[in-house]
Parts: C-alpha cells; sequence; structure tokens
C-alpha cells in the first residue's frame, strides 16, 4: 500500500478498479462481491445503505490476533453475518478489486481498534464514503492517510468527475489537511520534525471555555509558550501526561516503530506509559480463540519486548492473574485532575470521572505520541448534561447511560463531541457511578466524557495518592467557564425520572443493528428469559458495581434463594483492589455460595475472549458490559443493562429489575 504519489493533487476512480456499496440487503453485498455485481450511487439512497457498522464488525477480536496490516486485510469484515455465516468470505475484499467502500451513518462506532480501518486500506480502498464517522475511526483513517468523502462526492466520481484534493480536506482544520495531504501521520510528522511544515499560530484572544478545551489550553505547545485559547475545530499539538497500550495493541505500536524509526528506535520519557496485560488473559479457555493460541502468545511475547526496549511502565499479569483492566487500574493509580491521557482503547474516555481529559486512539496515533511526544488535537464540541435529583434504589448510572444512548446519541447529539457532567445531582453519584457515565461516552459515539469535580473527586484522589495534598487536587480543579458555548446544547436530566433500562440487541438480519443505543423499559419487555447473567468489565467490575452484586445476592440469600437453574451468573473483578475489597467485605464468600462463578480481573466476555460468552445463536444473555453488537460476547442474543438489574435476572432466571423488596 505504499505509494508515493498518494494522495494525487486531483481524485478520480480508476476504471480498473470497482465500488463497493455496503447495503441493508445483504444479498446485494454478496452479489458485488462474488458474482461481480457493480452499482451506481446514482442508483441508491442512503437509507439503502448500512448505519452504525462498528469495528467488531469489521475486524473482530479473532482478527485482531494477526498485528501484520496485511493478514487482518485477509479478514477483512469477517464479522459482519447473516444468517449466522459470513458475508464476507476470507480475502473477499482483497480479491474484489475494489478502491472505494461506501456505507451510511455513524460508520466504525465501537472499539477504538485501528485494524478495522487497516482491513480496508490493506486490502485495496483508498476512498471511505459515509453519512457521518464516529470519531476515532473517522482520526484513524486520516492518521493512515485515508480520504473521507459523502456520498455526492462518489456520484460525481461514478459519473467521471476528478475532483480536487482539497474538496476532500478543507472540511477539516489546517493541521489535519497537512496530515491527509502527506499521506498520514507518520510522513507529517517526519516532515514536521524536518522543519518542512510549519503549524498554524495558536489563538492567543481569551474566551469562556469548556472543560476539555480548558485542558487542551493548558497542554499547548507553541513557538514561545505562551498561553493560548482553544476553541472546537481548532487543531494543535499537546503535551500529554500519560498513555498506555495493552497486548491487543502493543505489538503494532512496536512494529510500526521499528519500520519508521529503525530496530534501536528509543521514546523520550517511559514512565510517562504502560503497558496492561488484561485483554487476552482468558481468550484461549473460549473455543473458538483456542486455536489462536499461539498468535496470542506472540502478542503478549512482543508486548514484553516492547517493555523491555522502551522501559515503560509494566503491568503484567503476574501467575496467570492480571493487576486489572487497564482503564480500571489507571483510574486507581494515575490518572488525575486536570490530565491528559490517550491509550489504544477506546474506553479510555473512562478517566474522565477524575475531572481529566482522556481518549483512545489508534496504533498508529499512540506510536506517534510515545515516540514525537505530542497529541495532535482536533478540539471537540461539548455538549453539557446537567444531573438534578437522585436515583431510585433500583436504577444506577448504567440506566442514566442507557438513557442519554437511546435519547440523545441514536439522533447523533452526542457524535464526536466531549460529554461534560455536571449539575447538583452528580454529587448523589459516586467516582465509579460518575466513571461508568464517562465510560460509555464511547457508545454514544462522542469524544470523550468528563464529570464536574467536587469534595468527593478530592476524597476518592487522597485515599488513592500516597502524598498529594488536598490543596492541590482542588488548586488542579477544571471547571467550565461562565459563558461557555456547547454546541450540542445544555441538557438537564432528573434522576428521579430515570427508570430501569436495557439496551435490546435488535435484528441485524432485518437492518436493525445490534447496538447500545436500543433503549427499552423493562416494565415494558414482558417475560425475557435468560441463559446467561455476566457481571464485569472496565464498565461493570468497579468497587461499587460489587456493592450492587452484593446487595442483591445477600437479599436472595435471605430469601432462601440461589441462581436460577438453567442461568449461568458470572463475575469478574475489574481489578486486584477490587477483589481485595470483595474479599474484606465478605462478598466474594456469599457470591460463591449463591452460585456465582466468579473471574479473576481481566477484560473477558465483553470482548468475546473469556467466560461468560455465549455459545449458540439461541442464548439470552444480560449483561452489564457496554456494547450488545452482534458477535462481540457470542453468537447469542445480548442485553445490557444495570449491574442491579443483571444480579437481579440472575436469580430470577428473566430480565428483572431491581427493587429491595423484590425477593420478599
Amino acid at each position: 500500500m505504499e505509494d508515493k504519489l498518494w494522495p494525487p493533487s486531483k481524485i478520480s476512480l480508476n476504471p480498473d478498479k470497482r465500488v463497493l456499496f455496503l447495503t441493508k440487503d445483504l444479498d446485494l453485498i454478496r452479489k458485488q462481491l462474488y458474482e461481480g455485481l457493480n452499482l451506481k450511487m446514482k442508483d441508491l439512497n442512503i437509507d439503502d445503505l448500512l448505519d452504525d457498522i462498528n469495528t467488531d464488525v469489521m475486524t473482530p477480536a479473532w482478527v485482531c490476533f494477526d498485528y501484520d496490516p496485511s493478514k487482518i486485510a485477509e479478514n477483512a469484515y469477517a464479522g459482519l453475518l447473516h444468517d449466522g455465516r459470513r458475508v464476507f468470505d476470507s480475502h473477499a475484499l482483497k480479491n474484489g478489486n475494489f478502491e472505494v467502500i461506501v456505507s451510511g451513518h455513524r460508520k466504525g462506532t465501537g472499539s477504538s481498534r485501528e485494524t478495522a480501518p487497516q482491513c480496508e486500506k490493506w486490502s485495496g480502498i483508498r476512498i471511505v464514503i459515509a453519512a457521518s464517522f464516529a470519531p476515532i475511526h473517522e482520526r484513524n483513517n486520516i492518521n493512515l492517510g485515508q480520504l473521507m468523502g459523502d456520498h455526492s462526492m462518489l456520484q460525481r466520481l461514478q459519473g467521471g468527475e476528478s475532483i480536487h484534493l482539497n474538496e476532500f480536506t478543507n472540511k477539516y482544520d489546517p493541521v489535519t489537511q497537512l496530515i491527509l495531504e502527506n499521506g498520514g501521520i507518520f510522513p507529517f510528522a517526519k516532515k514536521l520534525a524536518s522543519g518542512n511544515i510549519e503549524l498554524p499560530e495558536i489563538n492567543k484572544n481569551p474566551h469562556p471555555m469548556t472543560m476539555v478545551e480548558k485542558i487542551i489550553s493548558k497542554k499547548l505547545i507553541s513557538k514561545d509558550s505562551s498561553q493560548g485559547f482553544v476553541k472546537p475545530g481548532d487543531a494543535v499539538l499537546a503535551s500529554v501526561d500519560g498513555g498506555y497500550s495493552h497486548e491487543f495493541t502493543t505489538a503494532q505500536v512496536h512494529e510500526f516503530l521499528k519500520s519508521e524509526y529503525g530496530e534501536e528506535y528509543q521514546i523520550p520519557n517511559p514512565p510517562k506509559f504502560a503497558v496492561f496485560e488484561d485483554h487476552l488473559l482468558y481468550a484461549t479457555g473460549v473455543p473458538r480463540f483456542g486455536k489462536f493460541k499461539d498468535k496470542i502468545q506472540t502478542l503478549r511475547d512482543m508486548q514484553n519486548d516492547f517493555q523491555k526496549h522502551t522501559g515503560v511502565r509494566d503491568y503484567s499479569a503476574i501467575n496467570g492473574v492480571s493487576p486489572g483492566i487497564c482503564h480500571q487500574v489507571a483510574r486507581e493509580e494515575f490518572i488525575d485532575v486536570g490530565d491528559f491521557i490517550q491509550a489504544t482503547d477506546s474506553h479510555t474516555c473512562m478517566g474522565g470521572a477524575s475531572n481529566a481529559l482522556t481518549y483512545g486512539v489508534g496504533s498508529t496515533e499512540y506510536a506517534n505520541l510515545i515516540h514525537n511526544q505530542f497529541a495532535f488535537v482536533k478540539v471537540p464540541e461539548s455538549i453539557r448534561f446537567n444531573l438534578k435529583g437522585n436515583l431510585h434504589p433500583g436504577c444506577t448510572a448504567k440506566d442514566v447511560i442507557l438513557h442519554i444512548l437511546w435519547k440523545y446519541a441514536a439522533k447523533s447529539e452526542t457524535l464526536d463531541r466531549s460529554m461534560e457532567f455536571g449539575g447538583p445531582g452528580l454529587s448523589s453519584l459516586s467516582m465509579d457511578e460518575r466513571a461508568t457515565l464517562c465510560n460509555m461516552a464511547t457508545e454514544c459515539s462522542a469524544k470523550t466524557g468528563i464529570c464536574d469535580p467536587d469534595d468527593l473527586t478530592v476524597e476518592w484522589l487522597m485515599n488513592r495518592r500516597n502524598g498529594v495534598k488536598r490543596e492541590d487536587i482542588v488548586d488542579a480543579f477544571i471547571t467550565a467557564d461562565k459563558g461557555a458555548f456547547y454546541h450540542g446544547g445544555v441538557h438537564t436530566i432528573d434522576l428521579d425520572e430515570i427508570k430501569p433500562m436495557v439496551a435490546h440487541p435488535g435484528d441485524p438480519d432485518k437492518g436493525i443493528p445490534s447496538d447500545p443505543t436500543n433503549g427499552a423499559y423493562i416494565d415494558e419487555l414482558g417475560i425475557v428469559n435468560i441463559d446467561i447473567a455476566y457481571a464485569g468489565s472496565c464498565t461493570a467490575g468497579k468497587d461499587d458495581d460489587f456493592a450492587y452484586y452484593a446487595e442483591v445476592t445477600k437479599a436472595a440469600l435471605d430469601a432462601g434463594l440461589k441462581i436460577a437453574e438453567g442461568v449461568d451468573c458470572y463475575i469478574q473483578f475489574g481489578s486486584k483492589t477490587v477483589k481485595e475489597l470483595s474479599e474484606k467485605n465478605g462478598w466474594t464468600k456469599m457470591f460463591e455460595e449463591a452460585g456465582v462463578k466468579l473471574i479473576d480481573p481481566g477484560c473477558g466476555a465483553c470482548i468475546g475472549a473469556g467466560p461468560g460468552v455465549s455459545d449458540n445463536n439461541e442464548q439470552v444473555s444480560i449483561s452489564a458490559i457496554n456494547r450488545n453488537f452482534q458477535g462481540r460476547s457470542g453468537p447469542g442474543k445480548l442485553y445490557l443493562a444495570s449491574p442491579l438489574t443483571v444480579m437481579a435476572s440472575a436469580f430470577t432466571g428473566h430480565i428483572t429489575a431491581w427493587s429491595p423488596d423484590l425477593f420478599s
């Protein structure tokens, strides 16, 4: 795919290449792949095209075991299923001779995995057409030098027109334009380092700013080190306070750096960065992943090589037990108020609960960051949610974010925006509950989530940081300026009105995607019997989540109940500190008495790589994880719900909202 001439100054279609339309009618995709059918944009409507294509569809977890992009491309779109079988056979996209791929709204939702755009690029795709893109996915395309356009541009191209490159780039900020015009972030960074590119001047005129804007402004890198004031759409360079990668991504980071800067490359500030072994600890215990044992071990070995080569902080598993999920451990140990953190995982935004700017990036962007010690930042727009009131006993922050997903994210109101959480109701939510809100900003296709700081922020950090002073934490508080502008508006959420919710699994075979925006109230579901109840993941493996699990379990045991017959119930610890808390409080013993299967810290069923995944299409899961994409946690149907709902359902055998008198 290396092409010194790409992109040219004028873009036109190659008459020897093809355009692939990802249609809601999956049979039409098959006809394009295997029967030579060629479609025209002028004969289609945007509504005919697939929306919400997530990165799990483009490159399921098992595809990511191949860190080499050319190998990844062989199984492009392996997660797009119809009647239980792949629409894209192995090599189908590569062998189809396509240079353009076309879809509908919100292309690339879900995980930050850069393997998704890699599978397209290394299959020959040069131009990606969609009505809109999920923010991390869009950035990954930019970093790889992939051009993105809309459907009207495609119609012009298919009509024989040549379109000037700046039509593809002028919608972006000046820095992003330069990245695309130079073929991606690595060639851009090299030209910048050599003095062949000069960045735009920073804005020095004061104006009211949101929390995220203020953090970025504090981290600006400028020629004269003067104070800057950013606004949405600005492209700047910013210093980063830390970052991390895990065994699913580190191998690519290591290989990219060796390829770009030589085998003996070094990074300037290793203590600022870390590696985690958390994602694949239990993968080989899942039948469909067992055959990838050698590839998984290769990823572990390469991460170890990277850690030894660079000297970054090491959070490897010891005797097969991980210190915990990277996002949970990071907030416990080193994400502080006002920090700017980037990592190779979309749920990095979980750190926003601590009044920090945290979000996920792809392997290419992270490799550049860790080597060159700065990040390219496009300042996002913001949307604010002011909370008031108090949640009912059967509700948690998970129900709040499911409400936001259903009411706001489904309408793209959160798309590519920073989600601010504040208001008097925020004080009623613990730091762990705030982490749930920020964690699932990713599911809203937002850039990140961030919470207002308060006394609770201080107390939580004081209990986890040695030698830190209260006044230092308070002095670091980031709050929005009076008069700050919110492009997404300011919305009030009355916690008193929140009801227990689920996100239902949709019906992908009928064009209804499996998606966290599929909100439904539990009291309107009817009876939905379950086979699996899974409690854990970064979203639901925290201290307070375990307190919820314990509350329900104690009530059930007091009523003489155990996990319902025919239901497998799993609880997975988010970190070793959470496990220690559970043991100290006697919760672990209680869970075991009830028939719960406990799993050591780490990722697992959330990414389909551990106990708790379904093993056939007929199974129904109720899960406290963050995503219900088809196939993500096995082939069955998956409902997302709160920790309280998951545990209550485990004892009743069907989806059930919790109330303190449920088992009375």
